[in-house]
């Protein structure tokens, strides 16, 4: 190897360590804002909420800056094999952890709809549901970080258990609701909550199934899902 050669493997090296930190940086913000969300609807903490509406702001922020970093790295560096499919998985995932921060402002943004929410049971599931999903996005996010097929398949594998949280609160807030007609506005708020929830899950598997093609080349099977019973009704 020449010493140009050794200069350029440093140089990408030390480009694909910043292009990690940034998503790094992005799903520990993700992670905070979805456990903060959750919080804050159970809680009836309004300072919370509009924290994490307003700090929103800054994952778009890290999302244009992986966008440049990829595009400078691609254009510096012309990454090939298994380089090329961590810097694309690497843009994937920025725009993945972007919509995640979405879902979890539309959370935060329902505590300001919803008044008395406490006394509607079915919400004590809730906790649960965001629990489990912050743990799947931080371990994804730690596949990727660390180049681990088998951590990411992992990963994969709880999307069911996700998907059985929202399936048991959306039985249980219909319940609530037949037998207590004037929640129905606000157990509709929890339903949208819920299901932003589910879809965060199915957000941390697809980072996940992107982590396992990079790593590897291949795709990862099939995953297995829980029935959404949400379908089901509308079936």
């Amino acid at each position: 190897m020449t010493s140009n050669e050794g200069h350029t493997l440093k140089a990408f090296d030390a480009d694909i360590d910043q292009l990690r930190a940034l998503i790094a940086e992005m799903g520990g913000l993700a992670e905070v804002a979805i456990r903060d969300a959750t919080d804050a609807l159970t809680q009836h903490d309004a300072a919370r909420a509009a924290r994490v509406v307003r700090d929103d702001a800054r994952i778009d922020e890290l999302e244009l800056q992986v966008e440049r970093q990829v595009v400078r790295l691609i254009a510096l560096r012309a990454p090939m094999a298994d380089d090329l499919r961590e810097v694309l998985a690497a843009l994937k995932i920025a725009g993945v952890i972007e919509r995640m921060g979405d879902y979890a402002k539309t959370i935060a943004k329902r505590e300001l709809l919803l008044e008395d929410v406490a006394r509607i049971e079915p919400l004590s599931i809730l906790p649960a549901m965001a629990g489990v999903v912050s743990d799947m996005v931080r371990d994804a996010l730690d596949a990727f970080a660390a180049r681990d097929p088998e951590k990411a398949r992992a990963v994969s594998l709880r999307d069911p258990q996700v998907d059985n949280l929202y399936n048991s609160m959306f039985r249980a807030l219909l319940t609530h609701m037949m037998e207590n007609p004037h929640t129905i506005t606000a157990s509709s708020h929890l339903l949208f909550v819920a299901k932003s929830l589910e879809r965060i899950g199915d957000h941390a598997t697809n980072i996940a199934e992107m982590v396992y093609f990079a790593a590897t080349g291949t795709l990862l099977v099939e995953r297995p899902r829980g029935r959404d019973i949400a379908d089901i009704v509308e079936k």
